[in-house]
């Protein structure tokens, strides 16, 4: 009987998908330059690789992200280290002050072409978990704790997320000020775009050389 994904095998279970991945080469892959392409491929490789090893739900378009067990609640995002980026479902303005909601568990590769072989191989470059807590705008988040810490007060803040273009109306930016007054928001260490769907950026996970309580590097090019 296969035994219940937890948060920790999914670590060691990333790691060990990386280092199997990076050795491998995919003739199915050879000359595909659709980022998301390949990163459906590698997606679906790893929650293969999870379900042959575990019992674990995976989702569904409609349920919204990958892992998403109350025990795991984990999206997986897989990108490319030219330009380490994905979009997700856009819910309310407070995903980008307080976090997403859920995990991510970011692979970035690079993609090499092997034009003798007619073959690819895939680098992970870089792979990180990043708990819900760590998801929101880096930026914003920093600014906020910033204007906290120097007893800023509601219009204060009403004024700052006006600034930004939080997408937001007056009430609801009302509503997000006391929230922040009430409960500072956590340093968040992504870049959130503003759009239809939020445009997540991943360069400040992929180079942070520190470490970080929420966000676990299970591989990291900086340290190899």
């Amino acid at each position: 009987m296969r035994k219940n994904l937890t948060i920790e095998d999914l670590v060691t279970e990333a790691q060990l998908f990386c280092n199997e991945q990076s050795i491998r080469q995919y003739k199915e892959l050879f000359g595909v330059t659709d980022g998301k392409a390949v990163g459906t491929f590698i997606e679906q490789k790893f929650k293969m690789h999870l379900l042959e090893r575990f019992d674990v739900e995976v989702g569904s378009a409609a349920q919204g992200i990958d892992l998403p067990s109350d025990a795991i609640s984990t999206d997986i995002k897989v990108t490319s280290i030219k330009q380490p980026q994905s979009s997700c479902p856009f819910k309310d303005a407070r995903q980008k002050i307080f976090g997403l909601g859920y995990n991510l568990l970011v692979f970035v590769y690079d993609k090499e072409d092997n034009a003798k072989k007619k073959t690819s191989t895939l680098n992970f470059v870089s792979c990180s978990f990043v708990s819900k807590e760590r998801t929101a705008d880096y930026t914003t988040t920093y600014r906020l704790r910033e204007m906290l810490s120097d007893k800023a007060n509601e219009a204060d803040i009403i004024g700052f997320l006006q600034d930004k273009n939080i997408p937001a109306d007056e009430i609801t930016l009302a509503e997000l000020a006391k929230q922040i007054l009430k409960t500072p928001p956590e340093q968040g260490y992504l870049t959130m775009s503003n759009a239809l769907q939020w445009r997540l950026q991943y360069q400040r996970i992929v180079s942070l050389n520190e470490d970080v309580s929420g966000i676990i590097k299970i591989v990291d090019f900086n340290n190899q």
